[in-house]
């Protein structure tokens, strides 16, 4: 998949914030997050859905490694675990922390995206990284 923009960032081709890295998957900061410390999980290797990645198991193990570190990070409430598919045509899992008074009501609202600068994306980054 030449054109996959998820296969460029797991080859960094593409800059990311990245907050975890193994030899079969990668972590990094949502570039349009719903909430602070709002990630993505992604096989490097191209999967087209989840259900097909494989290691499966791996997959949601560094899934609830990453998501441990958001919590020992951030201090969430809570953290969300989505998997639509639709938005971008490769594996990968949406780790969202919910935090109080974080502008969304009692569900997550889709598409109400934050303005996080790119210092404290770099700081967030950092922050979970260090707590994995």
């Amino acid at each position: 998949m030449n054109e996959c923009i998820f296969c460029k960032i797991g080859k960094g081709e593409i800059p990311s914030n990245k907050v975890y890295e193994d030899k079969m998957f990668l972590a990094f900061l949502d570039i349009r997050p719903l909430n602070k410390g709002h990630l993505l999980v992604i096989p490097k290797k191209h999967f087209r859905w989840i259900w097909n990645v494989d290691n499966f198991g791996k997959y949601f193990e560094v899934v609830k490694k990453v998501e441990r570190g958001i919590e020992k990070a951030l201090k969430p409430l809570r953290v969300l675990v989505l998997v639509f598919g639709d938005e971008v045509q490769h594996a990968h899992v949406h780790l969202v922390p919910r935090f109080e008074n974080d502008g969304h009501s009692s569900t997550i609202t889709l598409g109400k995206f934050k303005e996080i600068s790119k210092e404290e994306m770099n700081k967030i980054a950092e922050e979970i990284s260090k707590n994995i």
